[in-house]
């Protein structure tokens, strides 16, 4: 299981011992997309889901999902979770919105669970809220692309 740092040598899982890992500064960010039908597209852009503010609730939950990833993660460390920040971007040549997370701390391991996580909950809670008009919706498009701080270094999506 060479690489794999949540596995030990007889491929058992545990969490990561990262009490020798340096106290860093560490940043992730991740996107994804929630593509949907031309109609519910207009009834978010235009506030009449009849749920709410759908992109207003849908960036609380994933500012909410990140501060819980370790809830939700067997092996996440729980981190001092420093900043984050979900933006949830019209696009209307999916049509649908185009999700984008960051988060940061000061820590001995990295927030790219959390950047991730925050994107899910986000994507997930749009679905949620219109989905009484749209159960076809995709979500998808959901990664890392910019991972800092750390022994590892720096990640860029290209």
């Amino acid at each position: 299981m060479s690489g794999l740092t949540h596995f030990d040598a007889e491929g058992h899982a545990h969490m990561v011992d990262v009490s020798d890992k340096a106290v860093t500064a560490r940043i992730a960010i991740a996107e994804g997309y929630v593509h949907m039908a031309q109609e519910t597209f207009d009834l978010i852009t235009e506030g009449r889901a009849k749920k709410g503010d759908v992109i207003g609730v849908a960036r609380l939950a994933g500012i909410m999902g990140a501060k819980k990833t370790p809830e939700l993660i067997p092996l996440c460390h729980p981190l001092p979770v420093t900043k984050v920040s979900v933006e949830l971007e019209p696009d209307a040549t999916l049509p649908g919105l185009r999700l984008t997370a960051t988060v940061k701390t000061t820590g001995q391991t990295g927030v790219e669970m959390e950047a991730l996580t925050a994107v899910s909950t986000a994507a997930l809670t749009v679905y949620d809220m219109v989905k009484a008009v749209d159960k076809a919706m995709e979500i998808g498009g959901i990664r890392v692309i910019l991972k800092d701080g750390g022994k590892s270094g720096r990640y860029q999506a290209t």
